[in-house]
C-alpha cells in the first residue's frame, strides 16, 4: 500500500437506479476486503437513483453489512446528491449568473439516465472525501469465484493505482511498459466482463447475425473499410469471454482499453480531477471518454484478469425498457459522429496532452470537443437510415421500435451535436468544481458497526444509471 491511499483513502462507487440488493452485499464485501487486507479506508459510495421502494430495501441491504473496520458507507438519495453539488456550483461559480449554474447542474445530475454524469457525480464526492482513486462497480454485476472465495478487483488497483510505475513494477506478473513512461504515475487498472454482452444486442444477433454485423459495425469510424468493421464487430461488446478466472494476470503497459469495462476499473485522481466524462443522457457508452484520454496521453496502466460477471436485469427487456435501451443503443451511434474526431485528435496530440509534470491538459480535451461540434451530419442520417432498415428486416418489436425512431430523427441529430458541445463546457468548468468539492463536506456517513442505527432517508427516484 502506498502512503498515498493510507492518508487518503479510496472511493468504490456503485451507482445504480434499479434494485440492487444483492450487488451491495458483493461491494460491500470487497471493500471489507480491501480495507483488511491493504490497510486502507474505503469510502463505499452507493449513489442511488431508485425509486422509494427500492431505495427502502438498499438501505436494508447497507444496513445488514457486517461491521467493517475501516469502511464508511455513503448511501445518497438524489436529495442529498442534488445539495452537495449546489453548494459545489455555488462556491465553484460564485459569479456565473444563476441560468449557468442551474445548467451545470443539470449536466451533473440530468433528468435522465447519464452513465457519465451519475460516474461524474462519483468523481466528485470522491475529492470532497479526500480519495485518491476511485474504483467503479455496476449493479448488474457479481464476482467470480475460485474455490468457493469471490475474486476482487480491487486487488490489483490497490497493487498499482497512482503509484509511480517503477515501483509498480513489484506488483504485476508481466511487465511491458517501455522505460520512458516509467516515471509517471499508473493511471488506470481495469479488467472485463465474462457472461452476456455489454449491449443487450443478443437477440439480433440470435435473430440475424448479419443483421447484428451491419448494426454494430455503424459505431465504426467512417472511412472504415468492410473489414476492420468485422473486426471491430468480433472485438465488440463481448469483454472477456466466458472463460473463469483460475489464476491472476496482471500487465504494466499502456492499458489495453479493449479489455477494460466500467464495471471493473479504478482511476487516479490525477485523471478524473482534471478531465470529466460527457455527460451525455440516455446514451450507452458515454463514460468510456477517459479510456482514450489515458491511453492517447501514454500514461501507465494495468490490464488484469479479474473479470466481473455480467447479467441482464429484467427492466431491459420490459416493455418499457427495451425501446428505452435501443434509444440509448441509437445515441451511442450517433454519438459517435462527434467522438471519433476527438479520439483522432488525442491520438496526434499524444504527450502534448500532458504537461511537464505528466498532469492532463483540459483545455486541449475542451478544445478537440468544441472542433467536433461542427462535424458534417450525412454520416449521422445515414446511420439512421441503415438502422431503420435493419430493424424492420428483425420485424416485431424491431420494426414497432423502427416506427418510433422516425419522428424523433431530427432531434436526436440535435442532440447528439448539443451533448459534445456540453461536455465541452463541463471541461471547462471542472477545475474549479473539483477544487470546491474538496472544500465541501459531504453528506454524513456512519462507521460500519454502526450502520444499523442509521434510518433511511428519502429521496426523489429518477433514472441515472442502468
Amino acid at each position: 500500500m502506498t502512503a498515498d491511499l493510507a492518508t487518503h483513502g479510496v472511493c468504490l462507487a456503485l451507482p445504480t437506479n434499479r434494485p440492487c440488493a444483492p450487488a451491495i452485499a458483493d461491494v460491500g464485501a470487497e471493500a471489507a476486503w480491501a480495507a483488511r487486507e491493504f490497510g486502507v479506508q474505503v469510502h463505499l459510495l452507493i449513489l442511488d437513483s431508485a425509486d422509494a421502494a427500492t431505495r427502502e430495501e438498499h438501505a436494508k441491504a447497507v444496513a445488514d453489512l457486517p461491521a467493517a473496520p475501516g469502511v464508511l458507507v455513503h448511501h445518497l438519495d438524489e436529495e442529498q446528491q442534488r445539495a452537495f453539488l449546489r453548494t459545489v456550483i455555488d462556491r465553484a461559480h460564485a459569479d456565473a449568473p444563476a441560468t449557468a449554474a442551474d445548467r451545470l447542474l443539470d449536466l451533473l445530475l440530468p433528468d435522465a439516465v447519464s452513465y457519465g454524469a451519475c460516474t461524474n457525480r462519483a468523481f466528485l464526492l470522491a475529492a470532497a472525501l479526500g480519495c485518491s482513486s476511485l474504483h467503479r462497480r455496476d449493479s448488474d454485476s457479481t464476482y467470480q469465484l475460485l474455490d468457493g472465495e469471490p475474486v476482487f478487483p480491487i486487488h490489483h488497483e490497490l497493487r498499482s493505482i497512482g503509484r509511480r510505475a517503477a515501483d509498480a513494477a513489484s506488483g504485476v506478473t508481466h511487465h511491458a511498459l517501455d522505460p520512458a513512461h516509467a516515471q509517471k504515475p499508473v493511471a488506470l487498472v481495469g479488467s472485463s466482463f465474462i457472461g452476456e454482452l455489454s449491449v443487450d444486442l443478443g437477440e439480433i444477433r440470435a435473430l440475424d447475425p448479419a443483421v447484428y454485423e451491419e448494426v454494430v459495425g455503424l459505431w465504426a469510424p467512417t472511412g472504415h473499410t468492410a473489414e476492420q468493421r468485422r473486426e471491430l464487430v468480433a472485438d465488440s461488446f463481448v469483454g472477456a469471454g466466458t472463460n473463469p478466472f483460475t489464476h491472476d494476470r496482471a500487465v504494466l503497459d499502456l492499458p489495453d482499453i479493449w479489455r477494460i469495462d466500467m464495471c471493473n476499473i479504478a482511476l487516479d485522481r490525477e485523471v478524473y480531477e482534471r478531465v470529466p466524462l460527457p455527460p451525455a443522457t440516455d446514451t450507452i457508452g458515454s463514460d468510456y471518454f477517459l479510456h482514450h484520454l489515458v491511453l492517447n496521453a501514454a500514461l501507465p496502466g494495468v490490464t488484469h484478469n479479474r473479470d466481473i460477471v455480467n447479467h441482464y436485469t429484467s427492466e431491459r427487456r420490459s416493455d418499457a425498457g427495451f425501446p428505452a435501451y435501443q434509444l440509448r443503443f441509437t445515441k451511442f451511434l450517433l454519438s459517435m459522429l462527434y467522438l471519433h474526431p476527438v479520439y483522432a485528435a488525442l491520438e496526434a496530440a499524444g504527450g502534448a496532452l500532458l504537461d511537464e509534470d505528466h498532469h492532463l491538459r483540459p483545455e486541449l480535451v475542451a478544445g478537440f470537443a468544441r472542433a467536433a461540434a461542427g462535424t458534417d451530419r450525412a454520416e449521422n442520417r445515414r446511420r439512421l437510415d441503415v438502422l431503420d432498415r435493419a430493424y424492420r428486416r428483425l420485424g416485431g418489436r424491431y420494426t414497432e421500435f423502427a416506427d418510433r425512431l422516425l419522428p424523433l430523427r431530427e432531434r436526436l441529430l440535435d442532440e447528439a451535436q448539443a451533448d459534445i458541445e456540453a461536455f465541452a463546457l463541463l471541461v471547462d468548468a471542472w477545475g474549479p468544481l473539483v477544487r470546491a468539492a474538496r472544500t465541501t463536506a459531504p453528506p454524513t456517513a456512519a462507521p460500519a458497526a454502526s450502520r444499523s442505527e442509521r434510518p433511511a432517508r428519502p429521496a426523489v427516484g429518477r433514472p441515472d444509471h442502468a
